[in-house]
């Protein structure tokens, strides 16, 4: 054997943090509400993430929340003017009344 270990690994290297874009897997189905909610939502609009972004905003602060990503701020994920936007994905104003 080598002095790296049975699999070729050196065993005295502490781990390296994944890149960005990577985290774990949500094995104890800690989001799956948001993330059913999320899916729904891009199934219902055909597929039109914009429409969606509100359900994608509350996965992924669930998924902060439970630690299973790194937590940042919400502008620096594209979603500084969420706020301007409901669930549909239109802004209030875009809205026609009947």
């Amino acid at each position: 054997m080598s002095a790296g270990g049975a699999f070729g690994g050196n065993r005295g290297l502490r781990p390296v943090p994944p890149e960005k874009g990577i985290f774990p897997l949500d094995h104890m189905h800690e989001c799956d509400l948001e993330k059913k909610d999320y899916l729904n939502c891009l199934k219902s609009s055909g597929h039109q993430s914009e429409k969606c972004r509100l359900f994608s905003k509350k996965y992924l602060e669930c998924r902060m929340e439970k630690n299973l990503m790194a937590k940042q701020e919400m502008s620096e994920l594209g979603f500084e003017k969420i706020s301007e936007m409901d669930a549909s994905g239109e802004k209030p104003n875009e809205k026609i009344n009947n």
